[in-house]
């Protein structure tokens, strides 16, 4: 070995030494983790912890349609499917499954995550904490409910600025940057202290801002409101109550940790499918308010706020919900992950989407591309 390689592999040696020190230092042991899987993945449930949450004895099973999977898709949105590894793809119409699709040996029993879908499942359940009285309203300050909200500019804040991505905070939204908060906490095991590190950089409900954290903030306010931790509520208000087939998880941050708000809900599409269906029904399931049609109606209505990205005006966002307003003459809205999991419900249809998979196409405007694709074709084959 030359002297010149060898002082190259000393130098090699030196720098992942001051590297794997800082990181000691600086307390980013997850940044180990986030090298090793290098992205999220939609079967993250086998390399985190996770809490169950658990199914009814007995399922409400969903009816197949006379027409079940008759219906042919375009020949372009298979070529979609293939193009963004879509492995599920299922369409309820009404009040039974008209037509479903699986790739990748995924099923209609297969886990996979949700990523930030999540946050509308989180808004739901805020909605159902103020149904039962456990919040006052959406006006309710944080502080009542978190110590640390108490004092200083984070009193100003309140649960409808969380729901709108409006809070103020410096969460920093980033799954590609290993030192964003994002990564962190994703990947690392104490959500608590780096909500703790979350400061007020501008006034709260002044602009929308998309932020994980402000979902995980609602996380906190729930487990305090309810007494119990995220995945028991869900079990007991929404996952039994709609007779989901199959127990779901949701991940946490560590061994009887906190769950993740703001995403990694893993579940499958027929089971997703209920929750489309729930807001479709403004709250309702055979013939039981579970969330009051008031909050379902204020949570896909547009912000009206500033997006802090181009200073136009919010018409895409509600509490934690997509929105498509007017979209060839129909108001859609939908749940939505970073690797392109849908939930999209089509009123005036009666129509639920479910799309997960691996990958997701080019924006256009606010929205992904394959989400008016799905819808287009779903309006083309459905009368």
């Amino acid at each position: 070995m030359s002297i010149k390689a060898r002082r190259f592999g000393i130098g090699a040696v030196l720098l992942i030494g001051l590297l794997a020190a800082w990181v000691h230092m600086a307390e980013k042991s997850y940044i180990y983790k986030a090298v090793l899987y290098n992205f999220a993945d939609i079967d993250d449930h086998k390399i985190f912890e996770q809490r169950e949450i658990d199914a009814p004895f007995k399922s409400q099973p969903w009816p197949l349609s006379e027409k079940y999977n008759k219906l042919k898709m375009p020949s372009d949105l298979e070529r979609l499917h293939e193009e963004i590894e879509s492995v599920a793809f299922l369409v309820v119409k009404e009040d039974s499954i008209l037509y479903e699709q699986y790739w990748d040996g995924y099923s209609d029993e297969s886990l996979s995550n949700s990523f930030s879908m999540a946050k509308s499942i989180v808004s739901m359940l805020i909605g159902i904490a103020i149904k039962e009285g456990k919040i006052k309203s959406v006006e309710q300050p944080v502080g009542d409910f978190l110590p640390e909200f108490k004092e200083g500019d984070k009193a100003k804040i309140k649960i409808k600025h969380l729901l709108w991505m409006s809070s103020g905070l410096n969460w920093d939204e980033s799954y590609s940057n290993p030192l964003s908060m994002t990564t962190e906490a994703y990947y690392g095991s104490d959500l608590e202290k780096i909500i703790a590190r979350l400061k007020p950089v501008q006034e709260p409900g002044e602009e929308f801002t998309y932020k994980s954290g402000d979902t995980q903030v609602l996380g906190f306010v729930l487990k305090a409101a309810t007494g119990k931790n995220l995945s028991e509520y869900a079990e007991e208000k929404l996952w039994k109550p709609l007779g989901a087939k199959e127990d779901a998880e949701w991940s946490i941050d560590r061994p009887k940790g906190i769950e993740k708000a703001y995403c990694c809900f893993f579940s499958n599409a027929r089971d997703f499918a209920r929750l489309g269906k729930l807001y479709l029904q403004n709250g309702v399931w055979n013939g039981d308010t579970i969330i009051s049609p008031s909050y379902v109606k204020a949570s896909i209505t547009p912000s009206g706020l500033v997006d802090a990205s181009d200073k136009e005006k919010v018409d895409f966002y509600g509490y934690q919900w997509w929105l498509l307003p007017n979209y060839k003459g129909q108001d859609i809205f939908y749940a939505r992950g970073i690797l392109g999991q849908y939930i999209i419900v089509i009123p005036e249809k009666d129509i639920v989407i479910v799309r997960l998979g691996k990958k997701r196409a080019e924006r256009i405007g606010k929205h992904p591309g394959e989400v008016m694709a799905m819808i287009d074709a779903v309006n083309d084959k459905v009368d």
